[in-house]
């Protein structure tokens, strides 16, 4: 890769939070930017990373979580999702809230990447994992998850994809690379 544009064209000058709670800090700076004028940018720095699991079982049947998202105002079908505490070992959130959400337990992980969610604004990191070989157990979700589960095939999954009813972007990521890999060949289930 050309060294060109491994280089970092902006120049902090200043930076303050302007507010913070125990997920986020929005941070404005003032910059002089690529072109060499001086600027702003706010970022929105995430305290733990996104984790996104697609879990299959073995008649190649995934699990949604359904809840209402506050800030989009609407209701959303995604993968089970949660945060990982930058302390705490990405698998080891993902089957944490794996069972959170929808009681199942996994035998078999794979990761599956890394994703950057909103890179123009925030620095969050997402990562993807690939759960088979589930036995069912007993769902915990927090007190703010009014969650509904919905085991379906994982074609349909794809199709929601494709049809815009999953719109959330971890997800989309998630199951379209679960589709690659199933496409490929390359999906293995334990």
């Amino acid at each position: 890769m050309n060294k060109e544009f491994l280089h970092n064209p902006w120049v902090v000058l200043d930076e303050q939070t302007v507010y913070e709670n125990n997920w986020i800090k929005v941070i404005h700076h003032d910059v002089i930017n690529p072109s060499g004028k001086n600027g702003i940018y706010g970022q929105v720095h995430f305290k733990n990373i996104a984790i996104a699991i697609v879990p299959v079982d073995k008649d190649m049947n995934t699990y949604l979580v359904g809840q209402y998202r506050f800030p989009t105002e609407s209701y959303s079908w995604e993968v089970p999702e949660g945060g990982c505490p930058f302390n705490e070992k990405p698998l080891d959130a993902a089957k944490r809230e794996l069972e959170e959400e929808t009681g199942l337990v996994a035998q078999h992980w794979q990761h599956l990447g890394n994703t950057h969610l909103s890179n123009s604004v925030s620095d969050e990191l997402g990562q993807i994992f690939l759960a088979s070989d589930l036995s069912q157990h007993k769902a915990m979700p927090e007190e703010t998850e009014q969650l509904t589960v919905q085991k379906l095939p994982l074609i349909e999954a794809f199709n929601m994809v494709n049809k815009g009813t999953i719109t959330d972007s971890l997800s989309v990521i998630a199951l379209q690379r679960v589709e690659l890999l199933l496409l490929k060949g390359n999906l293995k289930l334990s």
